[in-house]
């Protein structure tokens, strides 16, 4: 997490880019754990009833819940996604933006990312193909969970 971005529980928020997120309801079961207000931002595509955070559902669309989240977020919020765009227009922000395998996005990662990303792209339009990602484990919402228990154990009051 960057030096400067500073989680405060009475002030900040968890916001999640929820469309396709493995681990919507694990982040929210450790937001109501820690009394962090919880923001979920889907498309009207999907359905989440969690009782202990907030849903806010947005039309379907090219970007929808990006925009939304964006012009939502303050300095120190936690925002969780695997949109890189997405995280480094919050990065701007200053909020600690994760992914859904618990790696926290920072300045210093980036533009590597989002230089892969364009890479991936240019080979997906002139025909090529990339391989996916390997079928979610376990492991990986282990390593999620303590990511996100450690920016809230770290978190001031």
């Amino acid at each position: 997490m960057n030096e400067e971005i500073i989680f405060t529980k009475s002030e900040n928020k968890i916001v999640i880019d929820a469309d396709g997120c493995p681990v919507v309801r694990e982040a929210a079961r450790i937001a109501a754990e820690f009394s962090v207000r919880c923001v979920i931002v889907c498309d009207s595509a999907h359905y989440f009833d969690i009782s202990n955070a907030e849903t806010v559902v947005v039309s379907q669309g090219a970007d929808a819940a990006d925009f939304y989240i964006v012009n939502h977020i303050t300095k120190g919020d936690v925002v969780v996604t695997q949109d890189y765009g997405l995280a480094a227009m919050c990065l701007a922000k200053k909020a600690c933006v994760i992914n859904q395998d618990g790696k926290i996005y920072s300045d210093e990662n980036i533009s590597g990312l989002l230089e892969s990303r364009a890479v991936g792209k240019k080979i997906m339009r002139a025909g090529g193909r990339l391989k996916g990602p390997p079928k979610r484990n376990e492991q990986q919402n282990e390593k999620f969970i303590k990511t996100i228990r450690r920016i809230f154990e770290n978190a001031e009051v």
